[in-house]
């Protein structure tokens, strides 16, 4: 894999004589210089490919002298030139982007009738500040980075979504670039076997350390937490992978391995990595859409509806606590058992409040991506269920009537702190994504 996509980055502009928007006269190559200059050197973790097309007849040629790129970006300077449905028919990620005051009929028009056709794999962004110019572009980065991305799945299953392991391999390198790399339980236990105690136990006390409260846990729990942390965060090195999801009810009350990965998986994604748990291979792959997004971790959960508060409260057994990114503060947290059976070590984390937050949920199957947002409330302490409980406003009636209506998102969904709601409809529309916003 090339560490950086390549991106076509074609201005469509007329001959300068032509009497129309921007105006006669008007220097289109020195108007796509600026622009140019600015968009690589602002994203230089992507390589432009620069084209201004003057002509219809020229589209073809200039595609081909492209190649094989991995999305394209039109740029309307001018119209009306009318090369946009042979980009797009090219089949790739595409982003058209208008000039504003010089190309807006036919961005306006052509995208209207992209649209209407039923095209897939393309958005559009018309704005006065460049800022959201670059930050629509930089989408076919994340694009690019989630297409390439490896995932560990540790499962004694041998079929997951009624496939093989070697089926299910198939269909996802397929349908989404994505390499699935599976371990099962046997090779993690040889793994925990040849851990470093010391480097365990170092471990063990800084999390000690640093928690606001330890609540019923044995410290022999916490150790064992630490061994497996160990062994899952070597694999992921190993792998040279950039996620990794272990089947932990399954295998915990199974006594198939010897300790929860809640705070292996704390620690994970808070390193900017990522750790889902359940052998959740849907809620994985959102998780790594929101970190590249986002550059901040995400919390997977199993979520409860209140409509008396008009509340949606995201619970789980673990979540990050730097949540506003690896290299931010850590948000205070507890040391917890694990919630269904009381044994093991989890995490509750006080997630800040009067925050905006994005709630996503990809069903690679369905090809679809469930949205809603909310503001962040309260940290619900309440015996029942799981130990992490943020309650967020939202509408939350909506949300309940909608809850997986069009497609089965299963129980899970995965939040992040912000307002990402447009980068992550944009994005699910460059990946062909069906979107279903619960709370509308």
């Amino acid at each position: 894999m090339s560490p950086k996509p390549k991106i076509g980055l074609i201005f469509s502009a007329v001959p300068s004589e032509t009497k129309t928007w921007p105006y006669v006269g008007y220097d289109y190559e020195s108007r796509a210089k600026k622009l140019y200059d600015i968009i690589s050197k602002e994203l230089s973790e992507i390589d432009f490919i620069g084209e201004i097309v003057y002509h219809r007849e020229d589209i073809e040629n200039v595609l081909n002298k492209l190649g094989n790129v991995d999305g394209y970006v039109i740029y309307y300077l001018g119209i009306w030139l009318g090369i946009t449905e042979n980009v797009i028919k090219r089949g790739k990620p595409t982003i058209l982007i208008d000039d504003l005051y010089a190309g807006s009929g036919e961005f306006l028009i052509e995208y209207g009738k992209l649209r209407r056709k039923g095209y897939k794999n393309v958005i559009a962004i018309a704005s006065s500040n460049i800022r959201d110019v670059l930050k629509t572009i930089r989408l076919l980065w994340v694009l690019y980075k989630l297409k390439n991305s490896r995932i560990v799945v540790v499962t004694d299953r041998k079929k997951l979504w009624g496939m093989s392991q070697e089926e299910l391999k198939e269909k996802i390198r397929k349908d989404y670039g994505l390499e699935l790399i599976f371990y099962n339980s046997e090779i993690i236990n040889k793994l925990y076997e040849n851990v470093d105690d010391s480097e365990a136990d170092r471990w063990k006390r800084k999390w000690m350390n640093e928690a606001s409260r330890i609540v019923e846990v044995r410290e022999e729990d916490i150790f064992k937490a630490a061994k497996l942390y160990i062994v899952l965060r070597d694999i992921l090195k190993k792998e040279n992978a950039d996620a990794i999801t272990v089947d932990c009810l399954t295998l915990v009350y199974g006594a198939k391995i010897p300790a929860y990965p809640c705070l292996g998986f704390f620690q994970l994604n808070n390193d900017g990595l990522t750790g889902t748990c359940e052998a959740d291979i849907d809620s994985t792959v959102t998780m790594l859409l929101a970190r590249y997004l986002t550059d901040r971790p995400s919390f997977v959960s199993d979520p409860v509806i209140d409509l008396a508060s008009n509340q949606i409260i995201y619970a789980h057994c673990v979540a990050a606590s730097k949540v506003y990114g690896s290299d931010t503060i850590s948000m205070p947290y507890e040391i917890w058992t694990h919630a269904e059976d009381r044994s093991g070590a989890s995490i509750r984390v006080l997630f800040p409040l009067g925050e905006k937050v994005t709630t996503v949920k990809i069903n690679m199957d369905k090809r679809a991506m469930s949205i809603h947002s909310g503001v962040s409330v309260a940290n619900v302490e309440e015996e029942k269920a799981c130990r992490t409980k943020l309650a967020v406003q939202a509408n939350a009636y909506r949300i309940l009537e909608n809850w997986n209506l069009k497609h089965d998102f299963s129980w899970h969904r995965v939040t992040v702190i912000g307002d990402y709601r447009r980068e992550f409809i944009n994005i699910a529309k460059l990946l062909g994504l069906d979107v279903v916003e619960e709370d509308t």
